[in-house]
Parts: structure tokens; C-alpha cells; sequence
């Protein structure tokens, strides 16, 4: 199989001497849905942040699209094709909606207006509050409006930093449905997600961090059926 991203024995963290990431391996093809889970500290963030350029491996390779990215900025990642949708501060508040959703566009040479209008399909609130300030947005609302603004360079890679991190029940249903809908137009998605079963039934593939390492992968379901993954991450035998 030709994947999309690979991750090889990568080291990484926030102190050159201190390595949260711990030899990880990980790849996703084209158009796949991955979810990352783990205990909290287990480095899921960490490993989107590596990705994504905003941490620098200290050893491994990051593969993307056949070229080694590893040691990349973020800006030089971004027209290779990939965005990133950290948990918090994903929006600009005093900028509206579609002020907003420009700003993603900031690099294309494309039509922004046709992009706009592909995203607010996708999200039609985001068109009832186009000339509304994002900071004036819910949480949901804040969450499709950051991922949209990411869809604006029309990208191969979404990554997505725990999108459904203090949201509502019905909240974080909304925002599943509309990561799976983006998925289902061809997105490739890496989801970092700390509700675990949500994320495990709707993706392709899991990964399971512990201490830094991918101690588990294999498709979503069987994860969640797995009784070590059940007992040791999802608290309890898994029920649907």
C-alpha cells in the first residue's frame, strides 16, 4: 500500500533532552480516517504537533507524499498539502465568520469565493453567521468554523487536535458527523481524540499511545473490542 504519511521511529518533545514521543510509528493512506487515542500524556498531541512541524523530531523521519518532511516549519508543510486544527485559540475572535475562512485561504491562487461557498455547504450554520464574530460563536460552531478555515487550501491531510475537547454531548455529535462527512468527500484525517470509542467507531484505523509509543493499531471496531485496549484506555468492556 502507498501511504499518504508515515511516521518512522520518530523522538520528539518539548525539551531536546526530554522525548515525549518515544519511537513512534504510524501511517495513514489517502482518504483514510485515523483515530489517535491514549491516556492523557500519552503524547497524541505531541505526535500532531510533530507532524505538523510545530515540534522538531530529535530522531526518525515523518514521510509526506514521498518527500521526508522531518525538521520542516509549519509554513513550508502547509503548500505541501496538509493543515492542522489545534484544540484551542482555532479561531480568530474579533474576525467574522467569512473573515475567518479567508484567512485560511491566505496562500491560494484559486478562487476563495467557490471555496467559501463549498465550505458553507458543508456547514450551513456557518452561513447564517457569516458576518458574525467568531468569538461570539458556541463551541461547536467555533470547531466547524476551524476545521472549515482549514478546508479552505483545499487539503490531502486534515489533522484535527481533539476536536470534541469541552463540547456538549450533542455538540460533540455534530462535530463527529461533520469530521465524517469531510472524511467520506475524500479527506485523508488524522483525529486525535480523547473520547475514544466515538473515535475508534467511526474511523478506518487506531492508534493506541502509551508512554510515547504505538503500543496498539488495527481497525477501529476491533480496537474497541480488543479486551486489553477495553481495560487499559476505554475503562470498561466495550459496549455499543
Amino acid at each position: 500500500m502507498t501511504y499518504l504519511l508515515t511516521v518512522e521511529g520518530v523522538y520528539a518533545g518539548y525539551n531536546p533532552d526530554l522525548n515525549i514521543l518515544q519511537g513512534v510509528n504510524f501511517n495513514i493512506a489517502p482518504g483514510e480516517l485515523v483515530a489517535v487515542i491514549g491516556p492523557n500524556g500519552a503524547g497524541k498531541s505531541t505526535l500532531a504537533k510533530t507532524i505538523f512541524g510545530l515540534l522538531k523530531p530529535n530522531q526518525g523521519k515523518i514521510i509526506f507524499k514521498g518527500e521526508n518532511i522531518s525538521g520542516l516549519k509549519s509554513n513550508q508543510i502547509v503548500p505541501k498539502g496538509m493543515c492542522y486544527v489545534p484544540q484551542v485559540a482555532n479561531v480568530f475572535p474579533s474576525l467574522s465568520v467569512e473573515e475567518n475562512l479567508e484567512m485560511g485561504a491566505f496562500i491560494s491562487s484559486g478562487s476563495i469565493k467557490q471555496r467559501k461557498n463549498n465550505i458553507y455547504e458543508l456547514f450551513p450554520i456557518l452561513a447564517e453567521r457569516r458576518r458574525q464574530a467568531a468569538g461570539t460563536l458556541s463551541g461547536g460552531e467555533r470547531q466547524m468554523l476551524a476545521m472549515g478555515r482549514a478546508l479552505m487550501l483545499d487539503p490531502d491531510l486534515l489533522l484535527l487536535d481533539e476536536p470534541s475537547a469541552a463540547l456538549s454531548p450533542i455538540l460533540v455529535d455534530n462535530v463527529f458527523k461533520q469530521i465524517q462527512s469531510i472524511n467520506q468527500q475524500g479527506k485523508a484525517i488524522i483525529l486525535v481524540e480523547q473520547n475514544a470509542k466515538k473515535a475508534l467507531l467511526m474511523a478506518h484505523r487506531g492508534y493506541v499511545l502509551e508512554s510515547g509509543r504505538d503500543r496498539f493499531c488495527g481497525k477501529g471496531e476491533e480496537l474497541l473490542h480488543d479486551p486489553k485496549v477495553a481495560a487499559l484506555y476505554l475503562g470498561t468492556k466495550f459496549t455499543r
